[in-house]
């Protein structure tokens, strides 16, 4: 379909992969589809691309609704879909955002209405806007936001609409669908045991039961990488975070108790370079834009094997090697569902060098007829930066993020803070 290639020629991609191929063709097919592959394959896009085009220009109510576990897969879709520049209006709803504003977006209705189980249902008990034109449902990792608490709402939600297709996926085996979703004859499209991946998996051995020293010493085994350390809970991620900016190792920090901002800055310093390190809770475990890891660490273990393979899924994803370290205490005895596992032996080497990015804010964005271009043309011209002195670009609605390098980010702000970028005054700072 030439839409189609347009479509995947503007998200930088030459064809779909299987997975995605036979996905479309069942969802244009039939009413009721369970989609399962593994963390990374691509299942956004594959749900997406029939969705659009089964929308109907005509209609200007919300006709798509696509209810997920987590406020950051919230805004990943709603920035595929708005990538993919597909010329339908959607919006992401979820907590943490004033609901006024909410209800300023959907004044002029979104086609396709991405949001969190909670603030959805909040939506429909206001009646902030019809719900009749709803014909398509996806419950994406459903599993998931089951799982975090969201029957209740999820519930509501499905009483309140009456959709002719629905969508489920998910990347674990076995889940149960909860009779309320009314499933009658679904069609499953299973890739998980699909890939060419290479996941290992090894213990460190840490000769005191804190392990603060073998954490360092083991990211600076590991070297300038890309990963996640994993804690079973905020508190630790502090204590963690702590000594690792006391041992001059620069990292984000990710779990449910920040400001919504500070998440959203934590993943967007490391897709764009900023930091190689990622401390988290389980919240990180799936469903994030995040580029590829090498390597995950598992400070703390969790509690239940599904948790262990969804942490483990973030390396070694689409056909990629990558390894997950169990940072164990010597006396530790590890679960049940942690087979034999070879013991890698920590070489020593220096800290990893600081990253050789730094992330400029600047207070312009869409809202202001701003593109990445215009962006790229202003620290050219007016910041006297090459292009290699830049690199990832993110735009949003008020405000951009870009990285730049950091032996020239200082002198950068000196020439482009408070000039014009068309036709507005820009702030541009390091955050």
């Amino acid at each position: 379909m030439k839409n189609q290639q347009a479509i995947l020629d503007k998200l930088g991609i030459s064809k779909l992969n299987p997975m995605q191929e036979e996905a479309q063709l069942a969802i244009h097919s039939t009413k009721e589809v369970v989609l399962l592959s593994p963390t990374g394959t691509g299942k956004t896009l594959a749900f997406l691309l029939p969705i659009i085009q089964g929308l109907d220009k005509q209609c200007e109510e919300v006709q798509v609704l696509i209810l997920v576990p987590s406020r950051e897969l919230a805004i990943q879709i709603e920035q595929v879909l708005r990538e993919m520049g597909s010329g339908f209006k959607n919006n992401a709803v979820y907590g943490g955002q004033s609901f006024s504003k909410d209800k300023i977006n959907l004044k002029h209705r979104p086609a396709i209405l991405v949001g969190t189980p909670g603030r959805v249902a909040d939506h429909f008990r206001r009646d902030t806007f019809p719900k009749e034109d709803i014909k398509t449902l996806v419950l994406d990792e459903f599993d998931k936001a089951l799982e975090i608490g969201f029957e209740k709402e999820m519930q509501e939600i499905l009483t309140a609409i009456s959709p002719e297709k629905k969508i489920l996926t998910s990347a674990t085996h076995g889940v149960e669908i909860p009779a309320f979703v009314e499933l009658a004859k679904p069609v499953y499209i299973n890739y998980l045991k699909e890939g060419g991946s290479k996941l290992e998996v090894k213990r460190i051995i840490s000769p005191e039961k804190d392990k603060l020293e073998t954490l360092v010493k083991t990211l600076c085994h590991l070297g300038n990488q890309p990963g996640i350390i994993f804690c079973n809970f905020k508190a630790s991620i502090q204590r963690v975070s702590d000594y690792l900016t006391a041992n001059k190792i620069g990292h984000g920090c990710f779990y449910g108790g920040l400001e919504q901002q500070e998440r959203e800055r934590a993943l967007l310093k490391f897709r764009n370079g900023t930091h190689q390190i990622i401390i988290a809770t389980d919240l990180a475990a799936r469903g994030l834009d995040v580029p590829e890891m090498k390597f995950i660490i598992h400070y703390h273990l969790p509690l239940r094997e599904e948790e262990f393979t969804h942490r483990n899924g973030r390396t070694a994803r689409m056909n990629s090697d990558g390894t997950a370290y169990i940072l164990q205490w010597k006396d530790e005895r590890l679960p049940d569902f942690i087979g034999g596992v070879a013991v890698e032996e920590l070489r020593d080497a220096p800290i990893p060098k600081p990253s050789e990015w730094k992330t400029v804010y600047l207070s312009g964005g869409r809202r202001d007829k701003i593109s990445k271009g215009d962006i790229a043309g202003f620290f050219f011209k007016q910041g006297n930066l090459n292009k290699e002195d830049f690199g990832i670009i993110e735009l949003k609605q008020d405000c951009a993020f870009v990285a730049v390098k950091a032996n020239i980010a200082e002198r950068l702000i000196v020439n482009v803070d408070n000039t014009r970028l068309k036709k507005k005054k820009v702030r541009v700072r390091v955050v």
